[in-house]
C-alpha cells in the first residue's frame, strides 16, 4: 500500500531498462519505495537497472525478461510481474516502445507490424491484464507512457506516432472503465526526450531529458491529472497544433 504521505511502496516497470522509467525508479526508490520490478527484454541493461534501484533505496528489485514482440505472454509476463512482487502492487509504469527508423520501416511491411506491435498491441494486452489484476486487489495506479507523437501524427515518423496514438486512446478509454474501481490510470505525454532511443536525431523544439520528464511523472502521481505532459507547456501549444488545417500542418519543421 502507499505510505501515509500517499508514495507508492510497490512498482512494476514495463520497460524497465528505457532511460526514463530508470529516472522514475531512482526518485520511488529515494523516496522509500521498497519493491521494484523491473521488466524488459536486456538482461544486461536490466540487471544495470536493477542495482541502481537497490542503491537508491529499494529493498528487492526482481527481474522479468520478456518480449514485445509476443502479444501472446503479455498476460502471463504481467502475472509474472505481479508474482514477483511478493505482494501489492502500488503502481504499475507502462514504457514499452519502438521509434524505429522512419526512413527505411515505412516501406518494409513487417517492420510496420513490428512497431504497431511493440507500440501499441502488446501494451494494451498488457494494459488490460494489469487492469484486471488491480482491480481485483482494489486499488492501484496505472502511469502509460505515451507521446505527442501520437496527438498529431506527422509524416517524419507516422508509423511510431500511429502507434502511439492508439495507446494513447486506448489508455484514456481505460481509464474511464476504470472509474469508481480505486484503479487509476495516467498517461504521460513528453515531447521529444534525449535519450539513447533518439541518439542521433535532431533534437525537436521543447526537447528534455529523461530526469525532467521523470520529474514530471512523480510530480503527476502525486495528483488524479488523467493526462501529464513533459514540458508543460506542450498541453497549450497541442490545443492550437492538433487543430491547425493539414496544409499548414504538414509545413512545419520536425
Amino acid at each position: 500500500m502507499n505510505d501515509a504521505f500517499g508514495r507508492p511502496q510497490s512498482v512494476i516497470v514495463l520497460g524497465g531498462s528505457s532511460d526514463i522509467a530508470r529516472a522514475v525508479v531512482r526518485r520511488l526508490a529515494g523516496a522509500r519505495c521498497k519493491t521494484v520490478v523491473l521488466a524488459g527484454r536486456d538482461p544486461e541493461r536490466l540487471s544495470s537497472a536493477a542495482k541502481e534501484a537497490l542503491d537508491a533505496g529499494a529493498s528487492l528489485a526482481p527481474v522479468v525478461l520478456f518480449d514485445a514482440h509476443d502479444v501472446a505472454q503479455a498476460d502471463l509476463t504481467v502475472s509474472n510481474c505481479f508474482a514477483a512482487a511478493e505482494g501489492p502492487v502500488d503502481l504499475v509504469i507502462v514504457a514499452v516502445g519502438d521509434l524505429g527508423s522512419p526512413d527505411s520501416d515505412e516501406r518494409d511491411p513487417t517492420r510496420t507490424a513490428d512497431l504497431i506491435t511493440v507500440g501499441f498491441t502488446w501494451p494494451a494486452s498488457a494494459l488490460t491484464a494489469i487492469a484486471a489484476t488491480l482491480r481485483e486487489q482494489g486499488h492501484g495506479r496505472i502511469v502509460v507512457l505515451s507521446s505527442v507523437a501520437g496527438v498529431r501524427v506527422r509524416r517524419s515518423n507516422f508509423a511510431y506516432g500511429s502507434a502511439k496514438a492508439g495507446l494513447d486512446g486506448f489508455s484514456i478509454g481505460l481509464a474511464e472503465s476504470l472509474r469508481g474501481s480505486g484503479v487509476i490510470v495516467q498517461v504521460v505525454r513528453p515531447g521529444f526526450v534525449r535519450t539513447k532511443m533518439t541518439e542521433g536525431l535532431k533534437p525537436a523544439p521543447f526537447s528534455t531529458g529523461p530526469e525532467e520528464v521523470a520529474d514530471a511523472i512523480i510530480r503527476g502521481i502525486e495528483t488524479d491529472a488523467q493526462v501529464v505532459w513533459s514540458p508543460g507547456l506542450l498541453r497549450w501549444i497541442f490545443m492550437i497544433m492538433r487543430n491547425l488545417p493539414q496544409s499548414i500542418w504538414r509545413k512545419l519543421p520536425g
